[in-house]
């Protein structure tokens, strides 16, 4: 996997460095309200030292091929990430997440960097790639089936998220199905 990948000239992903913690905490925390809805996470985020040990993690798994976590990055300004979770080499299959700061909903960054990463992928051998969103999460789901995902079906009370279960639908995309056209602009690894 590429550290780097460039979406257009504006927009790029990269994996974060631990230096940026303080970064990815003001971002995270600026939009705490706007993540928490959808993400179990964010309250356990409380200052910049657990936004260093999540990217310090984060560096580690990318270096040994486990994982690959990339900040998005609109005009030089973090707003926001997305990455595989786990990579199974053996079956070739992973899943990926993401989210987005609030000001940056509703442009296309999130469809195009999950594409951008969805051709990285896939151009190093994995073969299936998932995306389980909760229900209610309209945005979230958005992308998957923009990006030409079949939804597998879906997890009952899979995950707790503030105090209550939430459901959660499972997309899944293949390789031989990989649309590349379906992505607005290319991508270029560097």
């Amino acid at each position: 996997m590429n550290s780097t990948l460039r979406i257009d000239d504006f927009l790029f992903l990269r994996v974060l460095d631990p230096s940026e913690g303080q970064a990815l905490y003001a971002v995270v925390d600026a939009n705490r309200q706007h993540l928490r809805e959808w993400l179990p996470w964010v309250d356990q985020t409380r200052g910049p030292a657990d936004s260093r040990q999540f990217i310090e993690r984060l560096h580690v798994a990318f270096e040994g091929r486990q994982a690959a976590h990339y900040g998005i990055f609109r005009g030089g300004e973090l707003v926001g990430m997305v990455g595989f979770h786990a990579f199974d080499w053996t079956n070739r299959v992973t899943s990926l997440g993401y989210w987005l700061a609030a000001a940056a909903c509703g442009t296309g960054i999130m469809r195009r960097s999950v594409g951008g990463c969805l051709g990285e992928a896939f151009r190093v051998g994995l073969n299936r790639i998932s995306i389980r969103c909760a229900t209610g999460n309209i945005r979230s789901r958005r992308i998957p089936e923009s990006l030409g995902f079949t939804f597998e079906g879906l997890q009952r009370q899979a995950e707790w998220l503030n105090g209550r279960y939430v459901d959660l639908e499972v997309h899944s995309l293949l390789a031989d199905e990989w649309r590349p056209h379906l992505v607005a602009s290319s991508v270029r690894s560097r």
